[in-house]
């Protein structure tokens, strides 16, 4: 299999809502809109990924779907999140397996973990 491009797709339950959330509190940056001007699609960068959130459903997200987002300093996030009223579901935290990391969650209870990679975690000094 060739893959050419990949995203995630969110369909939230109150469109505009999720977009306020991914573009006003995360301020993740918007790759392109499409569709009806009035009710847009919006995709975003994830890093190296999209996220897409369009369309709409009444079924709340499967717990089974998380999002990862890798950040240059957590205590700013979590400071930064904080004071725009976002629960935080777990506090920033040292993990077993060295990864620095906080939970917090979308207007539909899809999971994001936020991560840091502290300076000498082995994923920094894999130099393949």
């Amino acid at each position: 299999m060739e893959i050419l491009s990949s995203r995630i797709l969110l369909r939230p339950s109150d469109v505009e809502r999720s977009h306020r959330f991914y573009r006003d509190v995360l301020e993740l940056a918007v790759y392109r809109e499409f569709g009806a001007p009035d009710h847009p699609g919006v995709v975003f960068f994830l890093g190296q990924g999209l996220l897409e959130v369009s369309g709409a459903t009444d079924a709340r997200p499967g717990g089974a779907v998380q999002i990862w987002l890798q950040v240059r300093d957590l205590r700013a996030e979590h400071a930064r999140l904080v004071a725009r009223g976002v629960p935080i579901l777990r506090e920033p935290r040292r993990e077993p397996w060295g990864l620095d990391e906080m939970w917090i969650e979308d207007p539909d209870g899809v999971r994001i973990v936020i991560v840091e990679i502290p300076a000498d975690h082995p994923l920094r000094r894999d130099t393949r």
